[in-house]
């Protein structure tokens, strides 16, 4: 196809912010391929005959820099609808004192609109707080209302006007709906679930729902863990609806249900290694009647530590334990079905080709701003047949203090593996004391059922416990903590 012989890798280049953005909101319809590059804050149109790059100029003076790094992004009838946050102008205020900032005084929130018919790209909303270190939620997602024909927007990243707001997409005319700050939802029937909580803070709080036709609002507590272990710090990352239930995708794992049926939303294990390995600043993609999805391995981090308390977070962000995966959920199936560096930014399907934006650098503090994107990015095609075939070879390697030290809390059962499409998986334990371990053994039936567990011995020193008398899912918990072990997750 002549559309993907324009794509291109985007090394480097000017945009004051945060280390890296990526390439966010991927989205093919009707005929035209939209996706912005952060922080260069240039939005890319791409059709087979032409290439248009649109640098948010409608929003202030140039140079402009920032763009979406959620995925904020919708389709209305021939309509591109997306948002995010841009500096316009962008100031960077150099380093001083050991430390590098921008300023936040031109930091806008944003929704546009393309027309895919006509070529034309309108600014339909903005919002600003001009404060050189605070700025106004960010747009994280949009869904649209098709009862209200009306732009639901989630907004949590940020000091000012948060929650969730409707936009009149004609008119720019925005009202509040909730002022709980939100991520993201999903739509389920005529229900629109919003995630609630602080992803920078304790997490994914609670689950509100939204009455698309009488616009009522009912909240909704987080359920149980399926293997019986606590979770901690569930940073929400995204959300879909399927299967007449909503799936929040959070670190450590889904919380999946759909409390008008009488199921909770139960908290199912995934990927839980106590580090920040998450489905975070990536997005569902709906496709094959199922759930396709990124845990990434490192899309936020400190660069450098100032304080011990930063030291310690600068390790939770900075432990590589594995690939970053995309998963396809088909409960009760979970497969691993592809491996990849960094993150996975964005997720599209178009032509029987899945896209993939990806990134080799994280997100960073604040106080280590670049005047350049500090990532090399591009976009990964891969053929729609992955979705059926054996998975890839996969290795985790996940230093045991980190269960341990979450043990402090009353968790510490990690992993969430799928074995599913494996035949030789291996758990290698290289444990400093003897101890027990439990297996926990689990998949994604609908509704969600509890774990069957078995436990083992574990020695002193190399322990190699044979997993393929295990199916669905497995998760692990040490009897004691061990912090000099070390855990290695095969999968072949």
């Amino acid at each position: 196809m002549v559309i993907w012989n324009r794509l291109n890798r985007f090394p480097p280049r000017y945009g004051p912010e945060w280390g890296s953005g990526g390439i966010f909101g991927l989205r093919y319809h009707n005929g035209v391929l939209y996706f912005t590059l952060a922080f260069e804050a240039e939005a890319h149109f791409i059709r087979e005959d032409s290439y248009r790059i649109y640098e948010f100029d409608l929003v202030g003076d140039k140079p402009t820099s920032g763009g979406d790094t959620y995925n904020a992004v919708e389709v209305v009838d021939e309509f591109i609808y997306f948002g995010g946050w841009i500096h316009a102008p962008a100031i960077y205020e150099g380093k001083g004192d050991g430390k590098a900032t921008i300023s936040f005084v031109n930091k806008y929130s944003h929704v546009h609109e393309y027309d895919t018919e006509n070529d034309s790209v309108r600014l339909v909303w903005k919002e600003s707080i001009h404060h050189p270190r605070e700025w106004a939620g960010e747009v994280s997602d949009i869904i649209y209302n098709p009862y209200m024909d009306e732009l639901l927007l989630a907004r949590e990243d940020g000091h000012k006007n948060l929650g969730v707001y409707a936009l009149d997409r004609r008119t720019g005319k925005i009202r509040l709906l909730s002022p709980e700050p939100s991520a993201k939802g999903a739509l389920v029937h005529d229900t629109a679930f919003f995630g609630i909580g602080n992803n920078f803070t304790e997490g994914l709080r609670e689950i509100h729902a939204l009455d698309l036709v009488t616009g009522r609002w009912e909240k909704f507590r987080l359920g149980e863990s399926v293997d019986g272990g606590k979770y901690v710090h569930p940073h929400l990352g995204a959300m879909g609806g399927a299967y007449n239930r909503a799936f929040a995708f959070v670190r450590g794992g889904i919380f999946i249900g759909n409390p008008f049926n009488d199921e909770p939303f139960d908290f199912v294990r995934l990927f839980d290694f106590y580090t920040f390995y998450a489905p975070f600043r990536t997005n569902v993609l709906h496709t094959g009647g199922g759930i396709l999805i990124a845990f990434n391995s490192h899309h936020d981090a400190f660069y450098r530590p100032r304080t011990p308390e930063e030291a310690e977070f600068s390790r939770f962000t900075n432990t590589i334990v594995g690939p970053s995966v995309l998963v396809y959920i088909a409960p009760p199936m979970v497969k691993i079905v592809g491996t990849f560096g960094a993150r996975i930014t964005s997720l599209e399907k178009a032509m029987g080709k899945l896209l993939l934006g990806t990134n080799t650098t994280p997100n960073v503090g604040a106080l280590d701003a670049t005047p350049f994107d500090t990532g090399n990015r591009d976009i990964v095609l891969l053929d729609e047949k992955i979705l059926q075939e054996r998975p890839p070879a996969v290795s985790f390697s996940l230093p045991l203090a980190f269960p341990s030290k979450a043990m402090e809390l009353g968790a510490g059962t990690f992993g969430g593996i799928p074995l599913d499409g494996y035949k030789e998986p291996r758990l290698i334990l290289k444990a400093s004391r003897d101890n027990e371990l439990t297996i926990y053994e689990y998949d994604l039936s609908l509704p969600l059922n509890s774990a069957d567990e078995e436990k083992f011995d574990v020695k002193k020193g190399r322990n190699v416990i044979d997993l393929s008398s295990f199916s669905g899912i497995v998760s692990f918990k040490l009897e004691e903590p061990d912090f000099k072990g070390n855990a290695r997750i095969d999968l072949r």
